[in-house]
């Protein structure tokens, strides 16, 4: 889940948030990542209590409610997959002496993708991604480090605008879209955690373990991230690109600038295997959850790899369409993507919600009442806040 998070959402999110507000929406950062902590969470109760993933639980609550989640599933995988190709292909393409078009790079990217889950080699690349993120979390908080003893950049009598008006809700929607991750990914995560109990034994409290540590990373690198952007970024009076490349090449900057030069090709190589690891966790992870909910809804159970394979191949037809449409406007698909992932989160949060307060679940993961606080907190500020975003899109 770290690996899928650890993506769009702070490279860009968090960096954009730091680099245009400064330090005024750490609260705004750290109380979306608290907030849909029980949401995600519920995809590990669910599956470790009963040895089924979340979609499985949607189809015991009414096959409606997985008609819901399959129709989301199918939208999200899409565009949340288009977004991330279209990145990582703007970041392949600082690799370049000369310029190639987007479309030429995602093809490159998207080929890779297809030729190692197909061919199965997503397991050997699944290691390497870990090694990947380790490194650009050190990389990060080194970077962090070094800008919070050079000091802000802006100037001394530089004002700051305010986050906090009608006219920036659309930001802050896009901030929160994918932070930590799109919500949907809690069923993804329960597919993947339920392979892995076939594979080796695992307990309540290990896989509990293992999702705290890895949520509570991705809030704190989003949080770091934040911080780079508004050290490094903030009143420097350099607006971030629209463009793929030329943001990747600001991105990659940020780090050169900070740590040193002989860091610039290191920092490219991490970011692009990074956002390429979250691609092929995407393509993957969706393409499974849609496939799963198609043979659930036929009352069987085993995904077969004919099925899998005729779902990633849409998908990645789907998506590179996408990518023909907005071509080099990367913030621009970003920002679609991560609005879409907001608007559809209250959905998968009360079907979650729902679900592990119906199910009896293992004693050791039930909810507690503070995490039945939390969570009933949590669909108030979602919905209320999808309340407003639709009144400041279509009202206002």
């Amino acid at each position: 889940m770290a690996t899928a998070a650890i993506g769009g959402s702070h490279l860009v999110a968090s960096t954009q948030a730091g680099a245009q507000f400064g330090w005024q929406l750490v609260l705004l950062v750290f109380l979306v990542n608290v907030l849909k902590y029980p949401f995600f969470r519920a995809g590990v109760s669910y599956t470790m209590s009963t040895g089924e993933t979340l979609q499985h639980g949607y189809l015991v609550l009414g096959k409606g409610y997985l008609l819901l989640a399959l129709a989301l599933n199918a939208l999200a995988s899409v565009v949340n997959a288009a977004a991330l190709l279209m990145f990582a292909a703007s970041l392949l393409g600082y690799f370049f002496p000369f310029q190639l078009a987007i479309p030429v790079l995602s093809t490159l990217v998207l080929s890779a993708i297809l030729f190692i889950l197909i061919a199965g080699h997503y397991s050997a690349l699944d290691k390497v991604a870990k090694i990947i993120m380790i490194t650009l979390v050190v990389a990060t908080v080194s970077a962090a480090v070094v800008a919070w003893q050079n000091g802000a950049v802006a100037p001394p009598d530089y004002v700051s605008p305010s986050p906090w008006t009608m006219a920036t809700v659309g930001f802050l929607v896009v901030t929160m879209g994918w932070m930590p991750a799109p919500i949907e990914i809690s069923g993804i995560t329960s597919l993947w955690l339920k392979q892995q109990r076939e594979e080796k034994q695992v307990t309540a409290q290990s896989a509990l373990f293992d999702f705290n540590l890895g949520y509570l990373a991705t809030m704190l690198l989003a949080l770091v991230f934040l911080a780079l952007g508004a050290l490094v970024l903030h009143g420097n009076g350099e607006s971030l690109a629209s463009g793929g490349i030329g943001f990747s090449k600001q991105l990659v900057s940020m780090y050169a600038d900070t740590i040193g030069e002989w860091a610039r090709w290191l920092i490219a190589i991490i970011a692009f295997l990074c956002i390429f690891g979250s691609a092929l966790t995407v393509y993957d992870g969706y393409s499974r959850a849609v496939a799963e909910a198609l043979v659930l809804l036929k009352g069987q159970r085993d995904i077969p790899e004919k099925l899998f394979v005729i779902t990633l191949l849409a998908v990645a037809t789907c998506s590179f369409i996408i990518v023909l449409f907005f071509k080099t406007a990367l913030l621009a698909m970003l920002a679609f993507a991560m609005t879409l992932a907001f608007v559809t989160t209250p959905v998968f949060a009360f079907l979650n919600h729902k679900l592990v307060n119906t199910v009896k679940l293992n004693s050791a993961l039930s909810p507690r009442p503070w995490l039945n606080a939390l969570s009933y907190f949590g669909l108030v500020y979602l919905f209320g806040f999808l309340g407003l975003f639709l009144y400041w899109k279509w009202l206002l």
